[in-house]
C-alpha cells in the first residue's frame, strides 16, 4: 500500500515538474537524443563487425571428410588399439 502512494506522489510530482519546466525538459531530450543516437549506432556497428567476423571465421575452417572405406579402417584400428590397452592393463594387475 505505501508503494502505491508513492508512486501516485512520484507520479504528480512528476508531472507537475514536467508542466512547470516543459522547455527545460525540451532542451534536455534536444541534448540527450543526438548522444543516445550516437552511443546506439556505435553499439550497432560494433555488434555487426563482431557478427561479420564470426562468419568469416566459419568460412575459414576446413570441412573435414572422410571415405567410407577409410572410416572403417579408422574403427577397426580404434579397436585393435582397445583390444591391446585391456591386454596391457591385464598383465599390469597381474604383476
Amino acid at each position: 500500500m505505501k508503494t502505491l502512494v508513492g508512486g501516485a506522489v512520484a507520479a504528480a510530482l512528476g508531472l507537475i515538474g514536467l508542466g512547470l519546466w516543459w522547455f527545460d525538459f525540451l532542451v534536455v531530450l534536444k541534448g540527450t537524443i543526438p548522444a543516445l543516437l550516437l552511443l546506439g549506432g556505435g553499439l550497432a556497428i560494433y555488434l555487426g563487425f563482431d557478427e561479420m567476423k564470426d562468419s568469416w571465421k566459419k568460412d575459414e575452417t576446413p570441412t573435414a571428410s572422410v571415405a567410407p572405406d577409410e572410416m572403417e579402417k579408422y574403427k577397426s584400428e580404434i579397436a585393435d588399439l582397445k583390444k591391446e590397452l585391456e591386454t596391457l592393463k591385464a598383465e599390469r594387475k597381474s604383476e
